[in-house]
């Protein structure tokens, strides 16, 4: 039998005094990991003849798959629908930023924009990995501006578009490039919607269902073309009606391609979603629930007016409305409070709620191979929490880039 050293020189560090969450459930185990992976430890004592060249112990910790963010329209201060002199250092801020919130992935979104923002902001954004310079990122997230002027909630309604005669061509010539553009936001209801969703589905772009007045048989035929996800389900949105319930009827539909799986975001805030609608949605589709901040450039900042894309926006405590008016513009809370407000407003367990913001965005991108889990061969990025779900330290690639 070799030794490990053979197979690879590379210390191999063992996390010990931990609950790890596996397959839905905190476990009592070591985490192993080396070169930026977790290790199957069998395979290390008896193929490799392996063992620990440093032991961390968690002092009880629980240790979840790292929170990944998929809606995050800035923070701190910087708003990714900007076009800065210097795009990159303001979306290196945030993602060094978000890391004491156990976020160690996220897709930086952009909200309804004039072409020339897309042009300008989308090369700048690259997909990469996550380290100690800030969390990694999975690609952009472009809500809108093919969305319904009737549903378009914050976003400019002067920036906001329907697909010309030349569909597809006409929502690459808006946003000049796909290339690191992992998810789009759009309503199905447009004309010529189905044939984008198509060939954005065959490009592997995530299409997202969202600030929308589609009925339930118009977000099925979405569904069938390639969509997969759902923009902050009820927020932006005609509301569940028990004739048609619209996209909301997603959850439940008996119309859905063979294994197809519709996921949906939530902005678990406590003011986006009633307890009551996260429930009922939780209820219903617990396996399709993904935590979302749909946070704000002012998330981390002061209360008062600050600017959101080509908006100004005003912060009152956790709420966050276009200035002058009652309309929410996104949110202000962390993914770890989101996380907290999920657990106790639904009633579900911790290891749902962990999953819910790891897992399942994983999953909805594609990435669950190596991202959102524990299992080995997976990277090794993950968050230390205590039993009130408060981050105590962050992991990327196995190795620590934020403690409390």
């Amino acid at each position: 039998m070799p030794s490990n050293k053979s197979v690879s020189d590379a210390p191999i560090t063992q996390f010990l005094n931990c609950r790890i969450l596996k397959e839905q459930d905190l476990r009592r185990e070591d985490l192993w990991v080396r070169e930026g992976t977790i290790l199957n430890p069998e395979k290390l004592f008896f193929d490799e003849k392996g063992y620990a060249d440093i032991q961390i112990d968690c002092q009880g910790s629980i240790i979840a798959p790292g929170f990944i963010d998929v809606q995050i329209n800035g923070g701190y201060g910087i708003d990714f629908s900007s076009a800065t002199d210097d795009v990159k250092r303001g979306v290196s801020l945030v993602a060094k930023k978000i890391l004491a919130h156990g976020v160690t992935s996220f897709c930086p979104t952009l909200v309804s924009s004039p072409p020339h923002i897309y042009h300008k902001v989308l090369p700048e954004i690259s997909i990469q990995n996550g380290g100690a310079e800030g969390a990694g990122i999975l690609g952009v997230h472009l809500e809108g501006p093919f969305i319904s002027q009737e549903k378009k909630g914050a976003h400019p309604e002067q920036c906001l578009r329907s697909f010309q005669a030349s569909g597809f061509q006409d929502l690459l010539d808006t946003y000049g490039s796909l290339d690191n553009v992992a998810l789009v936001t759009l309503a199905p209801e447009l004309p010529r919607s189905k044939e984008v969703i198509r060939e954005l589905a065959r490009r592997g772009v995530t299409v997202s269902l969202g600030h929308s007045v589609s009925d339930l048989s118009q977000a099925e035929e979405a569904v069938q073309q390639g969509a997969t996800f759902i923009t902050h389900l009820f927020n932006a949105m005609l509301p569940f009606h028990h004739r048609d319930p619209g996209i909301v009827g997603l959850l439940t539909s008996d119309q859905l391609p063979p294994g197809r799986f519709v996921y949906y975001g939530m902005i678990a805030d406590g003011i986006h979603t009633n307890p009551a609608a996260l429930r009922i949605a939780h209820r219903t589709h617990p396996t399709g629930l993904v935590l979302v901040t749909d946070a704000i450039p002012a998330m981390g900042l002061p209360p008062g007016r600050h600017t959101l894309g080509q908006q100004v926006i005003e912060i009152q405590g956790l709420n966050a409305y276009v200035a002058g008016t009652k309309t929410l513009c996104g949110s202000i809370a962390t993914i770890d409070m989101c996380v907290c407000h999920f657990l106790q407003a639904s009633g579900c367990t911790v290891e749902a709620a962990l999953e819910a913001a790891s897992l399942h965005p994983a999953q909805l991108l594609g990435v669950s191979d190596r991202k959102g889990t524990l299992h080995y061969g997976s990277d090794a990025d993950f968050v230390f929490l205590d039993d009130s779900l408060n981050v105590r330290a962050t992991f990327i690639a196995g190795e620590q880039v934020w403690k409390k």
